[in-house]
């Protein structure tokens, strides 16, 4: 229940960033050559939303398998090798997490602590920066799904979901 709720928020979150910065960018162009004039911090506030999207949607991407993976070798292992290759990809990966959402926690704590604002937006640089440790939390989550996943069967040897996905066609009607 909780999962879903986040998945949920996720989703949300990706969407509405997604349309503020659509909305930001827009009133950039138009300001600009219409008007001749424009807003300074909403390039700022652009990079930060982009910040926020990226490190949400690497989470997403991990939730719902569309990351790229190349299987140009794992393709040839035996299904144990290929559940190897997987389980130590994921264990790197979260380990890359952990080590990230640990420097990002303290970048997080030392803007806190001195107190610094962004240059353009009258908001404290550790507010907007919190997108780090949340993003990194984020995937740690999603990687410890996926090695459950891995563990319990109901992903791949190489970390993707063992269903086939449907296209609601049978077989007589598929095109050839």
């Amino acid at each position: 229940m909780i999962l879903r709720a986040l998945d949920r928020l996720e989703e949300l979150l990706t969407a509405a960033i997604l349309a503020i910065m659509t909305s930001l960018t827009f009133s950039q162009v138009v300001l600009r050559y219409v008007f001749d004039t424009g807003l300074i911090w909403l390039l700022e506030a652009t990079v930060y939303l982009f910040g926020w999207l990226v490190l949400i949607g690497i989470s997403s991407g991990i939730r719902t398998d569309s990351h790229i993976a190349v299987e140009l070798i794992t393709e040839y292992l035996s299904p144990r090798a290929q559940r190897v290759v997987a389980v130590t990809a994921v264990a790197l990966s979260l380990l890359y997490a952990v080590l990230m959402f640990t420097g990002s926690f303290t970048l997080i704590q030392r803007l806190y602590d001195f107190g610094s604002l962004a240059h353009d937006i009258p908001l404290p640089r550790w507010a907007l920066l919190s997108s780090l440790p949340i993003g990194f939390a984020l995937l740690g989550l999603r990687l410890g799904q996926a090695a459950m996943g891995i563990w319990k069967g109901t992903r791949g040897a190489l970390g993707h979901r063992t269903e086939e996905p449907s296209i609601g066609l049978d077989d007589q009607s598929r095109p050839t």
